[in-house]
C-alpha cells in the first residue's frame, strides 16, 4: 500500500532518498505552523499526484485533526488512524472528560464546561482549591498548560494559556482541574480494529518532563500486575466508548499517595515514544496500524501479548537545560551519533551534520532508545550510548540526560512528574571548574592536532628554528578553554611542551588566574587521526575526541562538556566593539530567537524584581521575561509581532 508523507522541514531532506513518496516543500521553510506542515490540502495534493492509497499523518498535529481525516475520506484516501468521530470526541478535553465519566473511567476533579469568562473560571478554581491546572481544551504536548499555585497568579496564567492554545490549535478554550502534588504520568498503548476487537500493549512511564513535555520515557512502569491490569481495562473502556480503532494512547495521572489513576486525555495517534513499547513487546506498531487501516483484524489477542525486558527512550533536544530549558536553534556543525546495536540500541533521527535546527518547529534532534533484559541493563545501555553522542552547534540536553540516567532517584525508580524541579540543584548543576583530566585532554588534543596540521601542510614551525641535537625541543604557548557547561566557563593556561622524541613529551600547565601548576610527565602518543587521539602517562591511558569546526578547535570532554580551545598566542583581534559594562548591565536581552508576543511595560514604568516585562514565543511555547532587579524602564526597543535574534536588546532598566 503506497503511503504519502510530507514534512516541510528542510532537515528531513535526509529521508528523501529513502521514501519515494516523500515530498519536501522548501517554499514553506521559515513560516508559521499553520502555513507549513499543517497544510493538509498540500499533503492530499501530493498523495493524489503520487497515486497513493493512504496517508500516514505521523506524530504531528495533523494526526489528531478530524477535518484532515475527513478530507482524506472525501478524496478516497485511507487515513492511517482512528475515525474522525473519535478524534473529535477525544480532541476536546472537556468533551472527553464527560464521555469518560459516562463510561465509568475515573477522571480528575475539575471544571470541564463551556463557560469561559475569566471570573467564572476563577470561581471554579476557588471551588476546586489551589493548586489547579489550566489546560487547553484542544491541547496536547504541554501547549496551553499552566500550573497555578496561588489565586493572585490565576488570571495572568489563564491569559497566557489561552494565547498559546490559540496559536497551536486555533482554539483558546481551557478547562481547570485539581493539580495532584505527587503524580506519575502513566500512559497505556491501546489498539482497536474495525471489527470491535481491542488490546492494550502495556504502559509507559513518562514522568520525566520539563514544560509539561516528556524528556525520558520507559516501559514498562513500576506498577504491579494488579494496577497494570486496572489501567489496561480503563484504557480499553476509554477507546470502546468512542468507537476507536487503530493506534491510540490513553494518558493517566497516577496519584502515588492514593495509588489511584485518573484519565487525563487520549492521544488519537501513534506517540513519539512508541518505540519503547515495540522493544518490550516485539511488535511493529506501524505495521499494526497499516493492517488495521487495510481492514484486517488485530494481529494478536490480549492473552498472546507479553512484556519482555525493559526499554528507555531519551529525547535529544536542541535546548539549554542550564537556562530554563530554553529551546535552541542553529546549524549542527558537528554530529557524531552512537553506534547502533540490533535489538538493544535504536536511534530515530531526521538530521545530518550541517542541517539547521529551525525555531519554527519542535527542537527535537533525535530519539535514542535502548533495551535490556532488566531495567538496570537498559539504563546501562542508554548511559553508554549517550556517552558516545557528540553534537556541536546549538546547545543540547545530552549532558542533562546522562545526569538523569545516573541520578540515584531515577535509578531507584522513585521519581514523579515533579522530579526535575525537585532535584534541580543536583541534576541541573554545571560542572564545578575544569578537571585536571579535562585540562590534560584538551591541551594534548590541541598539541597533537597542530602537529598533524604541520605535518600535512609541510610547514616548519618556529619552535624548530635553532633546534640543536640532543636538546629537548620546547614549545611554549598560551591557550584558553571555554565551555558553556562548566562554571566558571573560561580558563587561561600557559603551556610548556618538552619533546623527547617524536612520540614522547612532558607537559607543564599553569593556570593564569590561580597560578596553579599541573605537571604531566612521560606522556606517550599511541595514535592520532583526524578526529581523535590516544595517549598515556604514568597514571593511565587516555582517548580524546576533537574536531575543527568552522575555524574553532573543539574537544569533546568528559560528561558532555564540549570545550573550545583557543590559542591565545595566535588569536587576532576582530575589531568588534563591545558595549560598555554599564550598558550591558542595563540591557534585558532575548535569551533565544523568538517573536515578541506582548509588551507588558512601557518607558518610565517602575518595575520590581520578578515582575513580568515581555512575553516571547519560540518553538511553539511562550516564555515570560521577568525583571532581574528593581528599577525604571529607560527605553523599550522591542516591538510586538517582531522576530528577534538571540541576545537582541529588548529594553533597558535604570
Amino acid at each position: 500500500m503506497p503511503i504519502a508523507t510530507q514534512n516541510t522541514s528542510k532537515s528531513l531532506i535526509k529521508h528523501t532518498t529513502l521514501v519515494p513518496h516523500l515530498q519536501v516543500s522548501l517554499s514553506s521553510l521559515k513560516q508559521p505552523l499553520v502555513q507549513s506542515y499543517l497544510r493538509g490540502d498540500k499533503i492530499i495534493e501530493v498523495a493524489q499526484n503520487e497515486r497513493c492509497e493512504a496517508v500516514h499523518p505521523g506524530f504531528g498535529f495533523l494526526s489528531e485533526n478530524a477535518d484532515f481525516a475527513e478530507h482524506c475520506a472525501r478524496e478516497k484516501i485511507i487515513f492511517v488512524g482512528p475515525p474522525s468521530s473519535a478524534i473529535k470526541a477525544m480532541g476536546s478535553k472537556s468533551e472527553s472528560k464527560r464521555i469518560m465519566t459516562d463510561a465509568k473511567v475515573p477522571v480528575v476533579p475539575g471544571y470541564h464546561g463551556d463557560q469561559q469568562a475569566d471570573e467564572y473560571l476563577m470561581e471554579e478554581a476557588r471551588k476546586i482549591g489551589f493548586p489547579v491546572l489550566i489546560k487547553a481544551v484542544m491541547g496536547g504536548g504541554g501547549k496551553g498548560m499552566r500550573i497555578v499555585r496561588h489565586e493572585k497568579e490565576f488570571i495572568e496564567q489563564l491569559h497566557s494559556a489561552r494565547r498559546e492554545s490559540a496559536k497551536a490549535f486555533k482554539d483558546d478554550r481551557v478547562l481547570v482541574e485539581k493539580y495532584i502534588e505527587r503524580p506519575k504520568h502513566i500512559e497505556v498503548q491501546v489498539f482497536g480494529d474495525k471489527h470491535g476487537n481491542y488490546v492494550y500493549l502495556f504502559e509507559r512511564d513518562c514522568s520525566i518532563q520539563r514544560r509539561h513535555q516528556k524528556v525520558v520515557e520507559e516501559a514498562p512502569s513500576s506498577l504491579n500486575e494488579d494496577l497494570r491490569g486496572k489501567l489496561g481495562k480503563s484504557a480499553i473502556d476509554a477507546a470502546r466508548a468512542v468507537g476507536y480503532y487503530n493506534a491510540g494512547t490513553v494518558e493517566f495521572i497516577f496519584d502515588l499517595d492514593s495509588q489511584r489513576h485518573y484519565f487525563m486525555e487520549m492521544n488519537t495517534r501513534l506517540q513519539v515514544e512508541h518505540p519503547i513499547t515495540e522493544m518490550i513487546t516485539g511488535q511493529d506498531l506501524v505495521e499494526w496500524q497499516l493492517r488495521v487501516a487495510s481492514g484486517e483484524r488485530l494481529p494478536l489477542r490480549q492473552d498472546q501479548l507479553r512484556i519482555n525486558g525493559h526499554s528507555i527512550e531519551a529525547r535529544v533536544y536542541a535546548e539549554d537545560p542550564y537556562n530554563n530549558f530554553l529551546p535552541g536553534n542553529g546549524r549542527l556543525s558537528y554530529l557524531s551519533e552512537p553506534t547502533l546495536k540490533e535489538g538493544r540500541v535504536r536511534l530515530e533521527s531526521g538530521v545530518r551534520e550541517g542541517d539547521e535546527i529551525s525555531i519554527f518547529y519542535d527542537p527535537m534532534i533525535a530519539k535514542l532508545v535502548t533495551w535490556g533484559e532488566t531495567r538496570e541493563a537498559a539504563v546501562r545501555e542508554m548511559s553508554a550510548a549517550l556517552a558516545n553522542y557528540r553534537i556541536y552547534g546549538p546547545a543540547t540536553n545530552l549532558k542533562f540526560l546522562r545526569t538523569v540516567l545516573n541520578h540515584n532517584v531515577f535509578q531507584d525508580w522513585k521519581y514523579d512528574i515533579g522530579y526535575i524541579g525537585r532535584y534541580a540543584s543536583e541534576i541541573l548543576a554545571k560542572t564545578k571548574g575544569f578537571a585536571q583530566s579535562e585540562i590534560l585532554r584538551a591541551v594534548v588534543a590541541h598539541v597533537l592536532a597542530k602537529r598533524k596540521q604541520i605535518q600535512s601542510e609541510g610547514i616548519i614551525p618556529s619552535t624548530l628554528l635553532n633546534f640543536r641535537v640532543n636538546v629537548p625541543l620546547v614549545e611554549e604557548f598560551t591557550v584558553s578553554l571555554h565551555s558553556a557547561t562548566i562554571d566558571p566557563h573560561e580558563i587561561h593556561l600557559n603551556c610548556v611542551v618538552s619533546w623527547h622524541s617524536a612520540q614522547a613529551f612532558d607537559l607543564k600547565v599553569t593556570e593564569v588566574e590561580t597560578k596553579k601548576v599541573y605537571q604531566f610527565d612521560h606522556l606517550r602518543i599511541a595514535e592520532t587521526s583526524q578526529r581523535s587521539a590516544a595517549f598515556s602517562d604514568t597514571n593511565g591511558f587516555y582517548r580524546v575526541n576533537f574536531a575543527e569546526v568552522e575555524g574553532r578547535f573543539l574537544v569533546f570532554g568528559e560528561d558532555h562538556n564540549n570545550i573550545e580551545v583557543v590559542n591565545e598566542s595566535e588569536k587576532v583581534k576582530t575589531g568588534i566593539f563591545e558595549e560598555s559594562a554599564e550598558a550591558a548591565k542595563k540591557a534585558i536581552r532575548s535569551p533565544m530567537p523568538a517573536t515578541v508576543v506582548k509588551l507588558l511595560v512601557k518607558e518610565g514604568d517602575a518595575v520590581t524584581t520578578g515582575m513580568p516585562l515581555i512575553i516571547l514565543e519560540a518553538m511553539k511555547m511562550e516564555h515570560v521575561i521577568k525583571a532581574p532587579r528593581d528599577g525604571v524602564i529607560k527605553s523599550v526597543t522591542a516591538r510586538e509581532g517582531v522576530f528577534v535574534d538571540a541576545s537582541t536588546s529588548l529594553l533597558l532598566i535604570d
